[in-house]
C-alpha cells in the first residue's frame, strides 16, 4: 500500500476515534462517491456530518485544513447530497473539517465544526 494510503487511513482512524468520544457516531468511513470518497460520514445527535480529515506530519506549509479547497468543498457537497439520496429521512447536513498534525509518536487534533456551508 502506498504511505499516502497508509497515512490516510491512520488520519481516519484518528479522527474517528475522537469524533466518537465526543459522542458521534461514524455510520461510514471511506464511502465512495464516483471515483473520490468522503473520509466519514457520521450522526451528531440528528445532524448528519460530512467529515474532511486532513493530517500532516507539520504545520510548516500551514494547517492541514487549509487544504480543503473550494473545489474539495464541491465535491463533499456534491457527495453528502448523493448519499442523502439513499436515506429515508432528511436529516440536517453539516460539513467538519478533521486537522491532525502527527509525528507518529504524538499528535494535535484540530476539530471544526461547521467548516463550510454549501
Amino acid at each position: 500500500m502506498a504511505s499516502h494510503n497508509e497515512k490516510g487511513i491512520r488520519g481516519e482512524k484518528i479522527a474517528a476515534d475522537y469524533l466518537r468520544r465526543k459522542g458521534y457516531k461514524i455510520i461510514r468511513q471511506n464511502w465512495r462517491y464516483h471515483p473520490k470518497e468522503v473520509d466519514l460520514i457520521a450522526y451528531d445527535g440528528e445532524e448528519l456530518v460530512i467529515v474532511e480529515v486532513k493530517l500532516r506530519s507539520t504545520d510548516y506549509f500551514g494547517d492541514p485544513s487549509e487544504a480543503v479547497t473550494l473545489k474539495k468543498q464541491q465535491y463533499l457537497i456534491q457527495a453528502a447530497e448523493a448519499f442523502l439520496e439513499t436515506l429515508e429521512d432528511e436529516p440536517e447536513v453539516r460539513f467538519d473539517i478533521v486537522s491532525i498534525i502527527s509525528d507518529n509518536s504524538d499528535h494535535t487534533i484540530e476539530h471544526i465544526p461547521d467548516a463550510f456551508n454549501p
